[in-house]
């Protein structure tokens, strides 16, 4: 009896999976040695000194400085190179767009680490021109728009990846509720609000999204759990997308709440201003009466001395 030969077993990539896992181990040995670093200087009470910070509610302030300082160097020989801000700003651009592409094309983990490195140019971009003296309506319109370009080329690369399944579903909302955010804030900032809260904003999906794609790749580097890959990838797109929406809506009734007590404060202070008019008004009658009787026993009075 023969015995056909089957189709060998195809075997795990592991160029892949090194690309994947050497520089993760690198990235979390390097993070948690220099946070304890980080820890001691301020429990010795040389905490570093970064200026004005702007905080979220997922990484909190301390992490947030610790982010910070652990990208001084970086941004020191960016100030020291005298680089424009907008030059970092296409840069982060450049690396969002080459992330989607890598994803679009199933190189997952080159397209995470690629939006990495976009997210943290992103967070120089704007420290950079603070620090440059080169903050300009400018290039914070330039900025802005950059950033959403940025998350549109990286939810494209997804949806042509995911295409062929359900999870294009969650890629959807997780686009849409991620460009609801920024929306929101932007036309709130147009009616003079500052809403800020929320715990998925743009640093916290980066985070999110970098993680479930370097996931996605882990699986997908062996073909025993490549089926694996898809839903590791849409599952942290739809935990974006309902995180973001949440965040978005918050946004919205937080705004939609300040402008309708705004509106009414203002709708009550002409009463209140009118007010004190009509008593003043009364009191101005009062006098002319007052007056009028005074003038009048005047006239009297003297008329009667010359008759």
């Amino acid at each position: 009896m023969v015995k056909l030969a089957g189709r060998p077993p195809a075997e795990s990539n592991p160029v892949e999976r090194l690309t994947i896992l050497a520089p993760a181990l690198i990235l979390v040995g390097f993070f948690v040695l220099m946070f304890l670093v980080y820890c001691g200087l301020c429990w010795a009470g040389r905490a570093p000194r970064l200026g004005t910070l702007k905080t979220n509610d997922l990484f909190g302030p301390f992490l947030t400085r610790y982010i910070i300082w652990l990208l001084q160097p970086l941004e020191r020989a960016l100030i020291a190179s005298r680089v424009s801000p907008n030059v970092v700003t296409g840069l982060s651009l450049l690396a969002c767009a080459g992330a989607g592409v890598a994803i679009a094309f199933g190189h997952l983990a080159t397209g995470a680490w690629l939006y990495v490195a976009g997210g943290v140019l992103d967070l120089l971009d704007g420290r950079l021109a603070r620090a440059l003296g080169r903050q300009t309506q400018a290039g914070a319109l330039f900025d802005s728009v950059a950033d959403r370009w940025a998350e549109l080329a990286l939810f494209t690369g997804f949806a042509w990846h995911l295409r062929d399944g359900g999870w294009l579903l969650a890629v959807m909302g997780a686009a849409g509720a991620s460009l609801m955010v920024s929306y929101t804030r932007a036309r709130g900032e147009g009616l003079g609000l500052d809403l800020k809260v929320g715990a998925m904003q743009r640093a916290e999906r980066i985070v999110l999204v970098s993680l479930g794609t370097l996931i996605a790749a882990w699986f997908a580097a062996s073909p025993e759990t490549a089926p694996y890959s898809a839903a590791a990838a849409g599952i942290a797109l739809a935990i974006c997308g309902v995180l973001s929406a949440w965040t978005a809506v918050g946004r919205w009734l937080e705004g939609y709440r300040a402008l309708a007590a705004r509106e009414s404060g203002a709708a009550s202070r002409p009463e209140r201003a009118a007010r004190p008019e009509r008593a003043e008004d009364g009191e101005v009658s009062v006098a002319e009466a007052a007056m009028r009787i005074t003038g009048e026993g005047a006239m009297r009075i003297t008329g009667e001395h010359h008759a």
